[in-house]
């Protein structure tokens, strides 16, 4: 079996086979250009040290980098999510928001002191969001106290909450989640820390908080929480599978890159690949890459 083609090799194809262990995943369509990548971090070290440490040191993750993997996969937009190490610095996720030159958007950690006028500064800037990471011990900024206020301060810009939390709790939170009046978005297909199957109550409350029309779902790291692993991942691929069926329109993909806090990094041109094995069709597929992330972040 040939080894894994160099970034040089694979250039902006549209097929990709990706060596996994014995196992290569093939997609199915041609990978549209205006494809977006919905959840990627930006580490630029050198300028900006971490605020936080980290038990797994992230990558040298710049935006130069970054434009090299996106060549590789062969869309052109993204949204940039500001990491937690950098606490509320958005700097670096600023400054990578401005060298992609409208071909991104942001998320970013609002602090408390944040005006009116900074806020639309920001939207302006390609702001679409804020992050609320709720995962016990993963580098918390935000509280569960402050995320009404701070979803009604960004609804009139049509920001959206990116929320981060382990899934098993959504039905604790389901009522808090559904009444902000801004768009949300889910984490990593819920983000169950221990794998659950489709009929498990907290995924029912997931799909529950989809019918309302004001929550999407990200198909991204399922590694995170998979026990069955690569290349398939079929015990978070099940979820995934489900919402694809049931919520195509709510549905975005991302790559997670550089995948922070992974001693191991997955192949991202196989992440990619795998959102096709649970699409029925093509145009289900680009609704999920290009579409849905259109709406939602203004493209």
């Amino acid at each position: 079996m040939p080894s894994m083609p160099s970034v040089h090799e694979i250039g902006s194809a549209f097929c990709f086979l990706n060596k996994i262990g014995d196992s290569m995943i093939q997609a199915r369509w041609p990978v549209p250009a205006d494809g977006c990548d919905c959840h990627l971090h930006i580490y630029d070290l050198d300028t900006y040290p971490l605020e936080q440490a980290s038990p797994v040191s992230p990558p040298r993750a710049t935006w130069e980098d970054y434009l090299a993997l996106r060549e590789v996969l062969g869309i052109n937009r993204c949204v940039i999510v500001q990491p937690m190490g950098y606490g509320f610095d958005n700097r670096c996720t600023m400054d990578a928001l401005r060298a992609a030159n409208g071909s991104a958007r942001a998320i970013i950690s609002m602090p408390k002191d944040a005006t009116d006028a900074d806020l639309i500064r920001l939207d302006a800037a390609g702001v679409r969001g804020v992050r609320f990471q709720m995962v016990p011990n993963s580098g918390n900024i935000m509280t569960w106290e402050e995320l009404m206020p701070v979803s009604e301060r960004i609804a009139p810009l049509g920001w959206t909450i990116n929320l981060q939390l382990d899934g098993r709790t959504l039905p604790q939170y389901a009522t808090l989640i559904a009444d902000l009046p801004s768009r949300v978005v889910i984490d990593h297909v819920g983000k169950f820390l221990e794998p659950v199957n489709t009929d498990h109550p907290a995924f029912a409350v997931l799909k529950r908080l989809l019918d309302t029309g004001n929550v999407w779902v990200k198909l991204s790291a399922m590694y995170e929480t998979s026990r069955s692993g690569a290349p398939f991942y079929e015990d978070v691929s099940r979820l995934a599978e489900a919402l694809v069926r049931e919520y195509p329109e709510r549905c975005l993909w991302a790559s997670n890159w550089p995948h922070p806090g992974q001693t191991e990094r997955p192949h991202e041109a196989s992440l990619l690949a795998i959102l096709d094995t649970w699409c029925p069709s093509q145009a289900v597929r680009d609704q999920i890459l290009v579409h849905n992330a259109a709406e939602l972040y203004g493209f």
